[in-house]
Parts: structure tokens; sequence; C-alpha cells
């Protein structure tokens, strides 16, 4: 694993070069950049997974993972088989990685970066990725461009997990949304998005209506440190929310297309 620190947080994220997290890793989460633990000097590990503590699996995860693979780029000669962005060359069929994609990681005292190169028939993309601890912020910007001929779409998301805080108060909003009626969430008079019937026995997942025309902010509670805010460098698009009775988690999706020759680029922040 890599690490970035500072006086008061460490940052663990998953080495892609490494034969020992390269087992943690699967069809799902992007492997350049992969936060995997975030832990306050005094307070410990703020972080949290579907099954943390007790055990670990790839398609779950834990920390705060990202995936681009709802978008995959499929050989236009064998659609089961695909480059997934940030993963590799993969069967989609089988769920399996044929090929994982390289990364060139450079490690600074404060920053960490992840390069890659990916090419299958007309698609072609190259990816800087870029992770920073400030004080008590962590922050990973994404650079990515269009060197194939081919146009392609870009759908990325986070998903942070967070443990459950003490109250049900989860997170609070900087855009306008509403929920349908479902059995685990609900809007408190503060605003913030809570649960209810809780405890829960089962897993909890809500796709959020909303009306966003500007960059998101999440207001998380924590038990540990209170309130984390998140910041996200774009307007979102589909926004689902999901938890279980070990963690909470919202879904921003960054959804883009990328003509040959074109760039993104979007970020993602956390102050605990």
């Amino acid at each position: 694993m890599l690490t970035l620190s500072n006086d008061q947080l460490e940052v663990t994220i998953l080495d892609p070069n490494s034969s020992e997290d390269r087992l943690r890793f699967g069809t799902r989460f992007c492997t350049g950049g992969y936060i995997f633990q975030v832990s306050d000097r005094r307070l410990g590990e703020l972080l949290s997974g579907p099954t943390y503590p007790d055990s670990f699996t790839p398609i779950d995860g834990q920390g705060i993972p990202d995936a681009f693979h709802r978008s995959p780029l499929r050989d236009p000669q064998d659609p089961d088989r695909a480059v997934l962005v940030g993963i590799g060359l993969c069967d989609l069929a089988a769920n399996r990685v044929i090929d994982s994609c390289d990364w060139d990681v450079r490690v600074g005292e404060r920053t960490l970066t992840f390069r890659t190169q990916q090419t299958l028939g007309p698609y072609s993309l190259e990816m800087h990725r870029r992770i920073d601890v400030d004080g008590r912020a962590v922050r990973s910007t994404t650079w990515l461009q269009n060197k194939g001929s081919a146009l392609f779409a870009v759908t990325w998301f986070p998903h942070p997990f967070f443990p459950q805080p003490e109250g049900d108060e989860l997170c609070r909003l900087s855009i306008p949304f509403a929920m349908r009626e479902n059995a685990g969430y609900e809007t408190s008079t503060s605003g913030f998005i809570s649960r209810k019937n809780w405890p829960w026995t089962t897993d909890h997942y809500l796709a959020l209506d909303h009306d966003a025309h500007s960059p998101l902010t999440v207001l998380q509670r924590h038990p540990k440190v209170g309130l984390v805010a998140a910041s996200f460098g774009y307007v979102p698009r589909f926004f689902p929310i999901w938890g279980n009775e070990r963690t909470f988690s919202f879904e921003p999706f960054f959804e883009n297309t990328v003509a040959p020759g074109q760039e993104l680029v979007w970020w993602m922040a956390y102050d605990f």
C-alpha cells in the first residue's frame, strides 16, 4: 500500500503495481488512485465499507473507491471483450480481468500521481490521477484524454463509505432533490437525508430525483469527527444513495462523452 500523511491525517492508497494489493482489485473499481482508508492520528480510522471491519471483498470495496465500469469500451469484433477504464482488458461475460492496465506511480511528500494508457481497436486513452493531502483535506483529481479515432462515453462515480452515525441524520446536499417513498430514507426537518426504520436488517438503495445545475457539496454526519464536507467539481447526473447496517454512501455520477483529441478534467475533495 501507498501512504500520504501529515500531522493530522494518514491516507492509505492501494498500490496497483503491488501483487498483494492486486488481490483487492476486481472488475468494479479503478485500480489507480483507490483511497482505501483515511485515519485521524488521534481518532483512528474514519472510513468504512459494506463488510468492514470483519472482512473485505473486491466487489464491495472499502474507503473511497471509484468506478468507470458502467461504460466499457467494447471490442468491435467481440462485444464480451472490453477495456474497462482504469482496470484493464476484461472478459465481461466471465467478469474477469484478462490484462491489468499498467500504472506509472510517482510518490511525493504530500502527493501521489498515477498515469496509464489503454488501447483497444479504435479506442485509445491516457489518464492521469493525482491525490493530495493538505491539512484535513484529501483531494483526488482525474485528467482523461481521448487519443483514439472513436468518440466514447465516460461514466464515473465515487463510492465513499462512511460509518453509520450515532443519530439518524446522514447527509445534507447543496442541490434540490426529492425522494420517492421508500423503506430506508426520509428528509428530516433540518434538511438532512435521514435513516428510518433503524436498525436495518437489509441494505437500502435509492436513486434520488434531483435538479442539479451546479457542482455538488455534501455535509456528511460522522461518529468521530462530527461532519465531513465532500465537494465535487462537476454537476452530478444520476445520483443514488446506499447503505447497510455498517456503512452509508452517496454516488454522484459524472457522465460525459469525449471526442478524439478532447480531454476531461474533474475532481472530488473530502475535508475531515
